[in-house]
């Protein structure tokens, strides 16, 4: 049985993953701060092989080896791969920069996630499994909206990380890429209007918004051993934005 431990499972683009993930017929150790309606019917769907728990991940004081790695996830269970699906979005101008709202972003986008892998490697290289690491990015790094500089700026120090994470630990089978999404229908764009959506989505090939089960399928294809040979990589799904 493979285990996969995925961030932000309550809804959206992390609760469609754990969906496909249970399909699958792996098991997934899910965090999120809340339960949904919708994670507690997966929940009551997959009782066996779903395992969740509350996490704040912007939490300042934050252990993530007791957390987690401890009194939820041990060694004692072969992690096959993690998923770092949560985050947090702080949109603004520059000239508006927030430091305590960028800090707290930093912390849930980047620092705790980085902590997290680390753990999660630990336990792939305890248990000698060539593991799979896939982060969450976001187009907006590499192509300019404006409001999103500091949102985009903790995507691209992930995929960073990403790329180094693969060449550092590849010679023992651990892979770690990114899937970088286009603007997808999720809560943390629906605070944009109808005019800002549809001026995104002209920007792409497709003319439309990317699909959550279009991402969460590739988020699939990339923990499993059909993408054995893939690592260090920016995956782009994002209706072919120019």
């Amino acid at each position: 049985m493979k285990n996969y431990l995925i961030t932000g499972v309550s809804k959206g683009l992390g609760l469609k993953i754990a969906e496909k993930v249970l399909e699958s017929g792996f098991s997934v150790y899910g965090i999120s701060r809340s339960k949904s309606e919708e994670l507690q019917l997966l929940l009551n769907k997959y009782p066996e092989r779903l395992f969740w728990k509350s996490v704040d991940l912007s939490d300042q004081g934050l252990d993530v080896r007791k957390e987690i790695f401890k009194d939820f996830l041990t060694n004692k269970t072969h992690l096959n791969g993690f998923v770092n699906n949560a985050a947090l979005a702080y949109d603004d101008i520059i000239t508006n920069l927030n430091q305590e709202k960028l800090e707290l972003m930093f912390r849930a986008n980047v620092f705790t996630p980085m902590m997290m892998t680390k753990y999660a490697i630990r336990n792939m290289i305890f248990n000698k499994v060539k593991g799979s690491i896939v982060h969450i990015s976001s187009i907006s790094v590499h192509t300019g909206y404006k409001g999103l500089a500091m949102y985009a700026s903790t995507k691209g120090a992930l995929e960073a990380f990403s790329k180094n994470t693969g060449r550092e630990w590849g010679e023992t089978g651990i892979r770690s890429n990114v899937l970088v999404a286009g603007f997808m229908e999720t809560n943390m764009s629906s605070t944009l209007t109808n005019d800002q959506k549809n001026r995104i989505y002209n920007r792409t090939s497709l003319k439309k918004p990317t699909t959550i089960a279009s991402v969460a399928s590739t988020v699939l294809f990339l923990l499993g051993d059909q993408s054995e040979s893939i690592t260090g990589q920016n995956i782009f799904v994002d209706s072919g934005t120019i």
